[in-house]
This record gives structure tokens, sequence and C-alpha cells, in this order.
């Protein structure tokens, strides 16, 4: 009752992504949890990937996907299917289920009869081993979130769902079209934009271990300058490290607290939210 009165009216913004999405009974659990908390008065925001689907839908046509440090190049060709895919099946199909679940939830996609997107942003120019920019094809980061459209569906009871698209913004060059962006930055931005109270990455591990070898060694909560020595020393090391550098770059743009969670823990939304210790790892500004 304390948690969830003390996170009553609070933002968070949830990231799905990764093998959660491709692991049905794993997803139902999540979206169960997050009508559970729309319902007790906390305003979940929901931001999603959809890579493995997308992969499964260029081979079904015959294209290859490629990846440019470790983002997928994006032709006009993929793009197609990206919207096809992301904004439009894999967007319309979690905030159905949603509602299926007994809540209230808004797609917010440019894919539909009716546009709504609310992520606007620019493409990315990445530098390559040789000092040369790197040809990534409509990929891009946000620079721009429509918080307004966000804030009146989360006073309303709806649970706004996003995909990791955005549109190139008004003004810019290529203005209109359209980019695929990074789910966790993605992620990120509607969180910094809304000044979310948490941002709840779901991972396919527990959370930051001391030792990446033994779940149990995870580290329920970090602070920032823990976060630091923990990369300097390699406990922290290979994929997580972005991921954790990103952490504490939300933190430092207002975030109170981000959280990484294995999403295929059953109701780990809610154990880690609403019990003392969580079931993941929580990093704060602060020290704890």
């Amino acid at each position: 009752m304390g948690w969830i009165r003390q996170f009553r009216d609070k933002v968070t913004v949830i990231k799905l992504g990764g093998s959660v999405m491709e692991d049905d009974d794993a997803l139902r659990h999540l979206l169960v949890d997050i009508v559970f908390m729309e319902t007790v008065g906390m305003r979940p925001v929901v931001v999603h990937g959809g890579g493995a689907a997308i992969s499964r839908a260029m081979a079904a046509a015959g294209l290859e996907a490629r990846f440019v440090q470790g983002r997928r190049y994006t032709d006009p060709a993929t793009l197609k299917i990206v919207e096809k895919v992301l904004a439009g099946e894999i967007n319309e199909s979690i905030a159905a289920r949603i509602e299926e679940f007994g809540g209230r939830a808004m797609p917010l996609n440019f894919a539909g009869e009716t546009d709504n997107n609310i992520l606007y942003g620019e493409p990315i120019t990445l530098t390559g081993d040789d000092g040369e920019p790197v040809d990534l094809g409509a990929v891009g980061h946000v620079t721009r979130v429509d918080r307004d459209v966000l804030d009146n569906l989360c006073y309303a009871g709806q649970v706004p769902v996003i995909p990791s698209m955005c549109v190139v913004d008004d003004g810019k060059p290529g203005a209109g079209g359209k980019l695929n962006v990074n789910a966790d930055t993605a992620a990120m931005a509607v969180a910094q934009a809304m000044g979310a109270e948490k941002l709840v990455f779901l991972s396919d591990i527990n959370g930051v271990r001391r030792d990446k070898n033994d779940p149990d060694s995870l580290i329920h909560s970090l602070d920032g300058a823990e976060a630091r020595r923990l990369i300097a020393s390699g406990a922290i090391e290979a994929g997580m490290i972005p991921k954790v550098e990103a952490c504490l770059e939300t933190l430092d743009k207002g975030v109170r607290k981000v959280h990484i969670i294995d999403g295929r823990l059953r109701h780990s939304l809610l154990l880690e939210i609403y019990t003392n210790c969580g079931v993941g790892t929580e990093i704060v500004s602060d020290p704890v």
C-alpha cells in the first residue's frame, strides 16, 4: 500500500523489446502488470522495439538484415517493412492486448488511418574507424517529444504505446520523412521529456551483476559513482556498458530512477516497483 500511494500519479516509462517481445507468455504477464499499474494510479508509458519481427519480415521479402555499429541499416525497402511491422502491426497489437486485459491504451504511430505520431527527430551520423561518415540510411534519433499528447492521455487513464520510429522535424532537411530509431534511446527521450519518476529497461538478464556469470551477484541498487567504478574495474562490461551509461545520462537529465530487470520473470515489473528490494537493479544519481 505504501509503494502504491508513493507512486500514484507518477510517470513510469517502460521499454519493451528483445526476447520479451518474442515470448508471448512473458509479454502477456508484462502487459497485465502495466494494466495493474494504471489501475492503481500510476501513469505507465510504453516504448517498444521489434527487431526480431522486422528481421523475419525482411527475410520473407528476400531482404538481408545488415547492421552497422549495432544499428539496422535502413534503406527505403527496409524502412517500408519497419514502418509496416513496427509502427503498424506490433504497435497496434500491444495497444489492443492492453485493452483485452481491461486497460485503455492508445497506439501512437503514423502507419494507421490517423497519424498520431509524437516523436520527431533527425538523421544520425556516425564515424567509422577510418574517420569517414558511416551511411546508416534512414536511421535517426529523437530531438522532440510531443509531451502534451502524452500528458493528456495519462491524465485520461490511457496507456500511450509508442513505436521506436520518428518523423524528421519541420524545418529540417528531409522534413516529413520517417526514421528508424533505437528503442533504448527513444525510451530515454520520452522519459526525459516527461520528467518521469522511473524508466524501466526490460532485459534478458536480472540486472547489473558484480560477476556477469553469477545471477546471485545481482546489485539491487547503484548510484552513478559506483556504476562508473564498476565499469572501470571491468565488472560491468561488453553490452551492459552502453546500457548503464545510457541510464546515467538519463538520470543527469531529470529522470529520478532507472531500472534494469529481467522481463521474462513473471510479474517482474510489479516486483521491482512495489517491493522493498525489487528483482533487478535500480540506478539512482544520488548516493544510495
